[in-house]
């Protein structure tokens, strides 16, 4: 229909597993032990038969217990991951962070670091050095540009690798709990870009067990339990569902 909105994100039927190894030699020692001994192997399913989409300009929210499939799934959405069976449609350009800090370089400072993080993220280095400033200044690093990041804080590699991340051109954000360990401060200010990307016109999908962000933010939610869909639709009733899934008969 031409007046429903187009997907940014489309995934219809994806299915995951891991095969986990049982029972095999560790050491040396249960190698000469135990020379004939195999290693057996169980299948996990982390995603299940999983179908939904994104509208384009949307911001998406998926909640769920650890374990539940969520970042396997944003990692399949990234194409990190290839799924089994099912079929997933990235309609624009994905953001490149999936998993804040991947791509740092502890034994080198944080100004190395946004160099060489940023051009691995597709800037070029006109626009890292025009950007440089508005990089340290958000992420409020501006005493410790000079410093190690092996000496940083959780925190201050959050702060740094959002700063960074942010500054690359995308369509679709794709966010896997990286605003857990910032501060309330720094928070805010992130949901404050998060509305402006929003405003822009572009997608948002954001992992978080911050029910409140999901509450507060999102357009529309989706629970995710045992890697199954069980809830999708108003923030307020997805969260409803999830409560009554963790707290029965609460």
């Amino acid at each position: 229909m031409s007046g429903e909105p187009m997907s940014a994100v489309s995934v219809s039927g994806v299915t995951k597993a891991f095969r986990l190894p049982h029972g095999g030699r560790r050491t040396l020692k249960e190698h000469f032990l135990h020379p004939l001994q195999r290693t057996s192997y169980e299948r996990q399913i982390a995603l299940d038969d999983v179908s939904f989409d994104v509208a384009t300009g949307e911001f998406f929210g998926i909640v769920g217990p650890n374990g539940s499939g969520k970042s396997t799934l944003l990692k399949v959405l990234a194409g990190i991951y290839r799924q089994d069976a099912g079929v997933v449609s990235v309609e624009g350009r994905l953001s490149p962070f999936i998993e804040l800090g991947v791509g740092f370089n502890p034994d080198l400072t944080a100004r190395d670091n946004i160099l060489i993080n940023g051009t691995l993220l597709g800037l070029t280095r006109r626009q890292i050095r025009e950007r440089f400033d508005a990089i340290v200044g958000f992420g409020g690093l501006e005493r410790f540009v000079d410093q190690k990041l092996k000496n940083f804080s959780s925190g201050m590699h959050v702060r740094l690798a959002y700063s960074i991340a942010i500054q690359v051109d995308f369509d679709i954000l794709m966010l896997d709990e990286v605003l857990a360990v910032g501060d309330q401060e720094f928070q805010e200010r992130c949901f404050e870009t998060l509305a402006a990307i929003r405003r822009a016109g572009k997608t948002i999908v954001f992992v978080s067990h911050d029910l409140g962000a999901i509450r507060d933010h999102c357009d529309r939610a989706m629970l995710l339990l045992n890697g199954s869909i069980v809830a999708l639709g108003a923030p307020g009733e997805v969260l409803a569902r999830y409560e009554a899934t963790i707290h029965p008969g609460a």
